[in-house]
């Protein structure tokens, strides 16, 4: 059964180059029938395609400002493709950004109640899971403070605990864990092994490649908004580490 399907999907943003960075500048923008200029398209996305079956987990790797997490958003809805379609099946648990969605004012644990709630489950069920989510983020002397105190590694283990803990039937995750620190990190990997064994479809977005061989039963590799390899991590890895090192090469100058 497929659980993810990615068909196809391409993203534009429109970005505008006439912002004032002087005084003069914002003058100027203020003189009656000036021109501005267009806004400039810039695909984010360009034809990505790929479908992902039930228990089977997806590494997405790319250097900063390939579009991973534009994918990710697009994939929990946060996002409307520019062309293309998606197709989800289950309950989707993510962690794509830092503090996404908790609330600066209220507690941990009311962010807990909150967080699970978006996610479909019933308050019941939340506090019937509250011990576990609280131990596995390893901050109970914390968890009655407002989030706006925590730390961005208290926030992301907090984040990461409430993801695991609603039993989703697909995970997504991208590089925030690598705020935590190294034991917590490993304590989440280990997680997430345990979550692909017991059939949790899982997409994964990270700099780590030890991680996504780790993991990872396929990857993809995404340059510039396009899909340039797709298949066995190793080989997907080597094309883009490759890649990397030629880019580093013909950036050397001559002597």
């Amino acid at each position: 059964m497929v659980r993810v399907r990615v068909d196809r999907v391409w993203k534009r943003f429109l970005l505008r180059r006439d912002r004032a960075d002087s005084v003069g500048g914002l003058l100027r923008r203020m003189v009656p029938g000036r021109s501005r200029p267009r806004p400039e398209p810039f695909w984010a996305l360009r034809d990505i395609s790929f479908e992902v079956p039930e228990g089977e987990s997806l590494g997405i790797i790319g250097s900063n400002g390939s579009g991973k997490s534009t994918l990710l958003k697009i994939l929990t809805r946060t996002m409307q493709p520019t062309r293309g379609t998606i197709f989800t099946r289950g309950k989707i648990s993510a962690l794509i950004e830092l503090g996404a969605g908790f609330h600066p004012d209220f507690t941990g644990r009311e962010n807990v109640i909150l967080s699970a709630s978006i996610l479909g489950v019933r308050r019941r069920e939340v506090e019937r899971r509250m011990n576990d989510i609280i131990d596995f983020a390893e901050i109970g002397p914390f968890i009655d403070t407002p989030v706006k105190y925590y730390s961005s590694g208290m926030q992301a283990r907090l984040g990461f605990s409430v993801a695991i803990h609603v039993q989703p039937d697909i995970l997504i995750v991208d590089e925030v864990l690598a705020v935590g620190d190294e034991a917590f990190q490993r304590k989440c990997l280990d997680r997430i092994l345990d979550m692909k064994r017991r059939g949790v479809t899982i997409l994964l977005v990270s700099h780590d490649l030890g991680a996504i061989q780790r993991i990872t039963d396929r990857a993809v590799w995404i340059d510039r908004g396009a899909m340039r390899a797709s298949g066995p991590p190793d080989r997907v890895i080597g094309a883009y580490q490759t890649s990397l090192t030629a880019a580093g090469s013909c950036a050397l100058p001559m002597g």
